[in-house]
């Protein structure tokens, strides 16, 4: 679940302009058809008549922007401002100075336009899972929030084993779409994940040992920059922006579609084994043990629940306090069960493993269907130790009074290091990784509530809790996605930031694009 927290080469020259919205003459993978583009003619005249916007007010701009739009834009005190500005995280209180939602590429060069010529920023959002540090401190009043939730459509070329997404899609969407197919992409936990966010942030999915991250096996991005110009961009065509966006977040331009690799991966077995959460420390410490020799091609999760008596949850879960293994096992039913065999021998009350193709796993983790108030955070561990995992079930076990609902460990490793998803890229076909080829971290963890009145101080002191105990193991790197509260740039991106920050004062040195955790 993702829960918010509340409220060195040389620089790349900038991209060559070219006529309002026609896109950047990369070509395209073979087999995927070719984006429609715009009449640049009339869009042209078009630029022709634009109105002196000196001579006008912001309001009066912001109309004149209305009324260009195939899609709609509200301002605060419009009748469905606040509707449109509310993040999948309604905890977070997004109040910028307009919202826009497109329903074209067209509305996204104007937008821009309009944002530039007003001194104001624009901030491109798929869902809001992940918008607590860009509302922070009233950090969006002076920009136009960019809600991409229309445009959700996905095309896919199964002979090329490639998927095209608008900004809006989630995965839900493109698992519907591929798997007919029999393919499988590198999606995250839940289905109502924004695409695009994810992905620019890195994206650990259940195949992320075997494949690495989902930056990683992207092979172009259509995005507009902050000049106003529509650029397709790959290995070959703007190569700096394109390491740039994949893992260094969405800083840097307003992405419209997306190309990556899909993968054919045989009938996986996965599921959960489920405890009372008075074992706790007994099946953790096993579940460390377990993770320390496991090929890549399992993929685990070990998590304390503290679960509410909601109707919606299961009766083996509702209003319960349970410990859960999580995992998905690359083998044969038989390997399988031999791999799973010393977690079964503790006797779990609750086994759901079984074969099943991966488009089931979007179900697995068990995050809540649709928006919710939530508060949390992340923090990346070099190791687990024995201690470790004491301190980890004292600050969140039985006997522990914590306000946090969902408290887990990812096993990483893999082709989630940097070094392999380097060397295994040829393989994939896919470019050489971007701005975050992996993490030099063995675990991820992730703890977070519901924020709902009254829990506020009881949930900043059990998150405070939990990573204080933990923090003699942190990791030097942080994973962006699971940074709900804002970081300093180094700790997301490490030696690499010279170089997006370079990336970034090529193409947007105004600040135009702002996003949720910037390079600068």
């Amino acid at each position: 679940m993702n829960t918010p927290v509340p409220g060195a080469e040389p620089a790349v020259a900038p991209a060559p302009a070219v006529p309002l919205h026609a896109v950047e003459a990369g070509p395209h993978v073979p087999g995927v058809p070719t984006p429609p583009t715009a009449d640049v003619v009339g869009l042209a005249d078009e630029r022709a008549r634009r109105t002196d916007v000196s001579a006008l007010s912001l309001r009066e701009a912001l109309a004149l922007l209305a009324s260009r739009l195939d899609g709609d834009l509200s301002i605060p005190g419009d009748p469905g401002f606040d509707s449109a500005r509310t993040a999948w995280n309604l905890a977070v209180d997004q109040r910028p100075a307009a919202v826009v939602v497109p329903r074209s590429v067209d509305d996204v060069v104007r937008t821009i336009e309009t944002a530039r010529d007003y001194g104001l920023s624009v901030a491109p959002q798929g869902t809001g899972h992940n918008a607590a540090p860009l509302a922070a401190d009233h950090g969006l009043a002076d920009a136009i929030l960019v809600r991409m939730h229309e445009l959700r459509g996905v095309e896919v070329d199964p002979d090329a084993r490639v998927a095209r997404v608008e900004p809006g899609a989630l995965w839900g969407d493109v698992v519907a779409a591929v798997a007919p197919h029999g393919l499988t992409a590198l999606a995250g936990s839940s289905h109502d994940v924004g695409v695009v966010g994810y992905t620019l942030g890195g994206g650990v999915s259940w195949l992320a040992r075997s494949h690495g991250l989902a930056a990683n096996h992207v092979l172009a991005i259509e995005v507009v920059t902050a000049d106003g110009v529509h650029r397709r961009v790959d290995a070959d065509h703007d190569p700096e922006l394109f390491w740039a966006l994949r893992g260094g977040g969405g800083d840097f331009a307003v992405v419209t579609a997306m190309e990556f690799r899909l993968h054919e991966v045989a009938p996986v077995v996965a599921g959960m084994l489920l405890f009372p959460v008075e074992r706790a420390d007994e099946v953790l410490q096993a579940w460390r043990e377990w993770t320390l020799d496991l090929p890549d091609t399992v993929m685990s999760v070990g998590r304390v629940l503290h679960l509410p008596p909601l109707p919606e949850l299961p009766p083996f879960l509702s209003g319960r306090s349970v410990v859960v293994v999580e995992a998905v096992v690359q083998e044969s039913p038989e390997r399988a069960d031999e791999l799973l065999a010393d977690l079964r021998a503790l006797g779990a009350e609750l086994d759901t493993f079984h074969p099943q193709p991966t488009a089931e796993l979007l179900a697995l983790h068990m995050d809540p269907p649709e928006p919710s108030p939530g508060f949390g955070d992340g923090m990346m561990l070099r190791e687990l130790e024995p201690a470790t995992i004491r301190a980890f079930v004292d600050a969140v076990g039985a006997e522990s009074g914590t306000a946090l609902m969902t408290i887990e460990m990812r096993h990483l490793g893999g082709r989630i290091r940097p070094e392999e998803a380097r060397a295994a890229a040829a393989g994939f076909d896919v470019p050489a990784p971007g701005a975050t080829a992996g993490f030099d971290a063995g675990y991820l963890v992730f703890a977070g509530g519901m924020a709902v009145p009254g829990l506020g101080d009881a949930l900043v002191r059990s998150l405070g809790r939990l990573f204080s105990v933990i923090e003699p193991w942190r990791a030097e790197v942080e994973y962006l996605n699971f940074a709900e509260h804002r970081r300093d740039p180094g700790q997301l991106f490490g030696d690499a930031l010279e170089r997006l920050r370079a990336v970034k004062h090529a193409v947007d040195p105004t600040g135009v694009i702002r996003s949720n955790h910037p390079v600068r």
